[in-house]
């Protein structure tokens, strides 16, 4: 069940209206059960994976904290305990990761070698289909673990309310992922009603709307013709269609993002805020700290710092960094180019670093100062970050080496006349409704602006007058009906992020 569709502008006002009669001991039930049945709208045999992990990570978490407050003198034993219990819990999380995610790249990649060796291929005849949200919810309940292991969060006893933690339908299949720490200690909490929830989560939801259907639905137009036929199309229209993948991607996930907070926030729960303005970003490593929050701090916490951080020198720290884009890389999808992509982003950092370097080294010695922090220098920042995140983009858009350089090649091959021979409009989206997407992302840049200034634009239009927020709502409600990509011509269309 898509949040961009009729059957789910039907389940959730019913989800919210029943939970908020039901008595309070019976409302996380309810939620539980709602989100089973909304998980299953896709295949009611993923619900069975589902309800298998959460056995095995919820026996699992009891396992732990019980081993911790045995009353044994032996503390090694007690440890190498746990760490078998904990080692083996996460072998099954990611082995079932593994299976349904990659069991068809690394065959084809052994294959690979294989002929390279002169030697017979392995036949493989299987196609495995990926159960919508297991690399969110594998990350979930392996971060659970581990912080249970730790001693950060205690281990739930309830089977139903843990099982509502890992299967919370707002944010099942393509997160936030959130930490244990934060979802799962709201849900003992009983909701009341509250006015200010439901305004500001379906205000959310409204906004979240407008980028998906509005501005990300109708870029993808563009982006599916250009990278649909790559070696077609060259120049300007290969930049223009990764501009436009750029700001499809951010507005279609971002959009999940503010729909999954806005559903929550109305049944009285708060979700991370996945993204902070990280086109505003004046480096890669800022764009990391405000790109998909919750997935960058998940690595940070259980795989950066774990091998070591930036405690064991530069060379380690790089290196760190470049295992954990290069892995961020392959949880995104089973090709090489989402590692290409993840590295990439990675070196980016380092280079910036390097550059860093030699520019304080160059003040020092010059005794000049740092004029970068004016407007223009902020600017400048502003577009090569962009330019360098967009060059990524590719890799990770095309999903293959051969088409990814394909079309690196077509961009050099720039076109001036491209830019004025009204080539564009031959990419599938018409003139009027051209203007009207650059207007969209124009109200996006300036909302993103004022938040990456810290501003709350949600609480700054609640505290307008009663009639200036129903015409801003009404106002935006119009657009979505009138310019949003549905009807006969456009299917409903996917989050992109589902598909990871």
């Amino acid at each position: 069940m898509l949040f961009n569709s009729i059957g789910f502008l039907i389940f959730f006002p019913t989800v919210v209206l029943l939970y908020y009669l039901l008595p309070h001991r019976a409302r996380y039930l309810w939620l539980l059960a709602a989100s089973w049945y909304f998980y299953m709208q896709w295949n009611a045999l993923y619900i069975l994976l589902l309800l298998f992990c959460t056995v095995v990570t919820y026996v699992s978490g009891l396992v732990l904290e019980k081993l911790k407050n045995a009353g044994e003198t032996d503390h090694g034993r007690i440890r190498r305990r746990r760490v078998c219990v904990l080692a083996v819990s996460l072998g099954i999380g990611l082995g079932l990761l593994g299976i349904f995610k990659y069991a068809d790249f690394a065959m084809l990649n052994l294959n690979r070698v294989l002929s390279i060796l002169h030697l017979q291929p392995i036949v493989w005849k299987y196609s495995i289909a990926l159960p919508v949200g297991i690399s969110f919810y594998t990350l979930q309940v392996m971060g659970y673990l581990i912080d249970v292991y730790r001693g950060e969060i205690y281990a739930e006893r309830n089977f139903f309310r843990y099982a509502l933690f890992l299967a919370f339908f707002p944010q099942l299949v393509a997160g936030p992922i959130e930490r244990s720490r934060n979802l799962l200690v709201q849900l003992y909490t009983p909701k009341r009603f509250d006015w200010e929830n439901l305004r500001r989560g379906a205000l959310l939801m409204l906004w979240g709307f407008f980028l998906k259907m509005v501005i990300a639905d109708r870029a993808a137009v563009i982006v599916n013709t250009v990278y649909g036929e790559p070696g077609k199309y060259e120049g300007f229209l290969v930049m223009a269609a990764t501009f436009f993948f750029a700001i499809q991607i951010y507005c279609d996930f971002y959009g999940y993002s503010v729909i999954a907070r806005g559903a929550a926030r109305v049944l009285g729960i708060e979700l991370t805020d996945n993204f902070n303005a990280p086109y505003f970003s004046q480096s890669v490593k800022e764009f990391w700290r405000r790109w998909h929050i919750s997935l960058s701090g998940w690595f940070r916490d259980y795989l950066y710092i774990p091998l070591g951080g930036n405690r064991r020198g530069t060379l380690r720290r790089q290196a760190n960094l470049l295992v954990v884009f290069a892995a961020s890389g392959l949880w995104h999808g089973a090709s090489l180019a989402y590692v290409a992509w993840g590295l990439l982003n990675g070196f980016w950092q380092i280079v910036e670093e390097l550059l860093q370097y030699i520019k304080d080294t160059l003040r020092r010695i010059c005794g000049v100062g740092d004029r970068a922090d004016v407007f223009c220098g902020r600017l400048v920042k502003r577009v090569i970050t962009f330019g360098l995140i967009c060059l990524a983009w590719v890799f990770f858009r095309a999903g293959d080496f051969s088409d990814a350089f394909l079309m690196l090649r077509d961009m050099l091959r720039f076109d001036w006349i491209a830019i004025f021979d009204g080539s564009i409009f031959a990419l599938g989206v018409e003139r009027e409704y051209l203007r009207i997407l650059c207007a969209a992302i124009l109200l996006l840049a300036y909302m993103d602006y004022r938040k990456y200034k810290g501003a709350d634009m949600a609480a700054a239009l609640l505290g307008q007058r009663w009639w200036f927020r129903i015409l801003a709502e009404v106002g935006l409600l119009l657009v979505i009906l009138l310019f949003g990509c549905y009807g006969v011509e456009y299917d409903t269309s996917e989050f992109i992020y589902f598909q990871f």
